[in-house]
């Protein structure tokens, strides 16, 4: 599996010539995820840290708590090149794989209100309690770190990063995918697998914008401060309000807004 890969391409600038060049572009197959032999998930992912990505979407969907809940999660090996992560769960851990189907399904559809939605996810995750403080500097710090972690990005232009901080700003796990939520699936997911939840002493970071689906995940994962780059959505914002969570959007150089619960933030 290859995280990037080399296409030809059609260079242009203006006053030249087209030429032909080579470019380096983000890597997306298939990953489908199974437990116990049966398909619980496909999703489109840039390959890398597939466990970790496993891991991360079965503990934000409630399926598992803690690494004690996971036996095994191991990548099966095909003639036809599938890209397939068989999880084994622990005897004693329960799935209820009607109403995981189900969920999956109603958080993807537009027939679910937020009200609703919220109040599911609150079945499994209640809203989250911490006493962590960040200084405005170190959030204000946090992007341009983010961003020189960026191995893959810097090379390709072309991927979320999701990573995880402490309250002095050191970096714990950064993780890079085509798709944000893959992206911190794959950070909450190696916090899991190295035993390092519950997660309420640090906080998370993402490239792009903050969705109700990123705010969910970190709750699992028992994320009490989330900022995201660009914005965050209305329903993501209602969310963190109700969850305890801190939500920052536009967090930039010298600026950022505060959505939800800014008494964490030192200013």
């Amino acid at each position: 599996m290859k995280e990037s890969e080399r296409r030809r391409i059609l260079r242009w600038e203006r006053g030249s010539a087209p030429c032909e060049s080579t470019d380096e572009l983000a890597a997306e197959e298939p990953l489908e995820i199974r437990i116990g032999g049966r398909p619980v998930s496909v999703t489109m992912r840039t390959p890398g840290h597939d466990q970790e990505l496993a891991a991360g979407f079965l503990l934000s969907e409630g399926i598992v708590r803690a690494r004690g809940d996971i036996q095994s999660a191991r990548p099966l090996l095909r003639k036809d090149g599938a890209n397939i992560v068989n999880v084994a769960l622990s005897p004693g851990v329960e799935v209820d794989f009607g109403r995981l189907t189900r969920y999956v399904y109603a958080a993807s559809s537009c027939g679910l209100c937020g009200k609703a939605t919220i109040e599911a996810v609150h079945q499994r995750f209640p809203p989250v309690e911490s006493d962590l403080r960040v200084g405005a500097e170190v959030l204000l710090s946090l992007p341009q770190r983010m961003r020189d972690a960026q191995t893959l990005f810097g090379r390709t232009g072309g991927l979320h990063a999701a990573a995880i901080f402490d309250a002095e700003g050191g970096l714990f796990v950064l993780r890079e995918d085509v798709g944000r939520h893959n992206a911190v699936d794959k950070a909450i997911g190696h916090a899991l697998l190295k035993r390092a939840l519950p997660l309420d002493r640090r906080l998370l970071l993402v490239s792009g914008r903050a969705s109700f689906e990123i705010v969910q995940k970190a709750l699992a994962a028992r994320i009490a401060v989330v900022a995201a780059v660009s914005a965050p959505s209305s329903l993501a914002v209602e969310f963190a309000r109700e969850s305890g969570q801190t939500l920052i959007g536009f967090l930039r150089t010298g600026r950022m807004n505060f959505y939800a619960h800014p008494g964490r933030i030192l200013l």
